[in-house]
C-alpha cells in the first residue's frame, strides 16, 4: 500500500495555517557538510537545528528546490510564507553554510513579479552566495532571457556553469529549455562538448557535484522524470571517484547509486508531488491536514564511503 496519496481531495480541508504547520516540521531543505571530499547531508528541520552538532567539516552548504513563487492552487495557498519558512531555516543554522544551489522552478510563470518576490525574500537570508540553474517554470515565457539576466550573469549558453570550492568542483547543467509538457529533459551537444572539456584538466580524484533541475537518472520517464541525453554526461564522469549529482524537479526525495555515481533528488518547498506511477500524472498533490510528514517522509541522507563509491543511506528522523 502506497505511502502517497494518488489525488486530490476537495476534502482534506487543508488551510494555510495547517499546512504550514506541516512544513513546520516536514523539512523545506537540505544541508550538506564535505569533509576530505565526502558529503553528508541532513533535512533542515527543527529537531535537526535545535540539537544536532554539525559534523567538522571542510565547508557546508543548503540545497533548495521547486519554490514556485507564484503557485496559487489547494496543494499549497501560500507558498511564499514555506519559502520564507525555508529561510528562517536556514538563518537558524549553528552554523551558517558557505553557500545555497537552487535547483530550479524558483517560479510558477517566469512572470516579473514573481522573480521580484522570490529575489525580495531571499535577501532576508544570512547566506548571501547563491548558485542557480533554471527550471521549465523559469523560461516559459521569455524562453530565459529575464532568468539569464538576474541568475545567469558570468555563465555560458543558456545558463550551465562550474566552480570550485576547497578541492570540491561543483558543475551547473541546464536540461529544461527544450522540455516539452511531459517530456524529458535535455541537455544538447553544446553543454555536452562544453562539460566534456571542463572536466578534462581534473585529476580522476576530485570531488565532483553536479546539480541540474530534471533528474539525470531515469526515475519515471512515463511522467518525464529523467534527462533524454544524460547518459552522455555520466559517462564523462564515471571515471571520477566520488561524484554527487542533485536535482530537483519530481518534488520528493529519492537516491540512487550508480558504481561511484551518487544520485539525489530534492523535495520542493511549495507542494509535493505522487510517488511515480501512483497517480494518473505528475502535478500538486494536496495532503490532508495534519499528516504531511508521513506522506512524505522525512530522511537523513548519509553518504559513506567505500572503496568505490559513495553510498546512501536513509533512516527517518521520527
Amino acid at each position: 500500500m502506497s505511502d502517497f496519496i494518488t489525488e486530490n481531495s476537495q476534502e482534506d480541508h487543508l488551510d494555510r495555517r495547517g499546512f504550514l504547520k506541516c512544513m513546520a516540521w516536514a523539512g523545506t531543505g537540505v544541508l550538506y557538510s564535505v569533509s576530505g571530499g565526502i558529503l553528508s547531508s541532513r533535512m533542515l528541520s527543527p529537531a535537526a537545528n535545535a540539537g544536532e552538532p554539525v559534523a567538522a567539516a571542510s565547508f557546508n552548504f543548503v540545497q533548495i528546490s521547486d519554490s514556485h513563487i507564484g503557485f496559487h492552487k489547494p496543494a499549497n495557498p501560500d507558498v511564499a510564507a514555506t519559502f520564507r519558512e525555508t529561510i528562517a531555516r536556514i538563518n537558524a543554522l549553528p552554523q551558517a553554510p558557505d553557500f545555497i544551489i537552487h535547483t530550479g522552478d524558483l517560479t510558477q510563470l517566469s512572470e516579473t513579479k514573481e522573480f521580484d518576490d522570490l529575489q525580495q525574500m531571499i535577501k532576508d537570508c544570512k547566506t548571501k552566495q547563491v548558485f542557480y540553474v533554471p527550471g521549465e517554470h523559469d523560461v516559459l515565457s521569455d524562453n530565459g532571457a529575464q532568468y539569464l539576466e538576474r541568475f545567469g550573469k558570468g555563465t555560458r549558453g543558456s545558463g550551465w556553469f562550474s566552480f570550485d570550492q576547497k578541492g570540491v568542483h561543483f558543475i551547473g547543467l541546464v536540461n529544461v529549455m527544450t522540455v516539452k509538457e511531459g517530456g524529458l529533459g535535455v541537455l544538447g551537444q553544446e553543454q555536452l562538448d562544453w562539460l566534456e572539456k571542463d572536466l578534462a584538466s581534473l585529476a580522476k580524484s576530485t570531488p565532483i557535484v553536479v546539480f541540474a533541475h530534471i533528474p539525470l537518472w531515469t526515475v519515471y520517464p512515463q511522467w518525464g522524470w529523467g534527462t533524454d541525453d544524460s547518459a552522455k554526461a555520466l559517462e564523462f564522469l564515471k571515471p571520477f571517484g566520488s561524484v554527487t549529482v542533485l536535482n530537483g524537479h519530481i518534488h520528493q526525495a529519492l537516491q540512487k547509486v550508480e558504481g561511484n555515481i551518487s544520485f539525489h533528488t530534492a523535495r520542493s518547498t511549495a507542494f509535493p508531488q505522487p510517488a511515480p506511477g501512483t497517480a494518473p500524472k505528475a502535478g500538486p498533490m494536496a495532503v490532508p491536514a495534519g499528516k504531511l510528514r508521513s506522506y512524505l517522509g522525512i530522511n537523513r541522507v548519509s553518504y559513506v564511503e567505500t572503496s568505490h563509491s559513495l553510498a546512501v543511506i536513509d533512516s527517518p528522523l521520527a
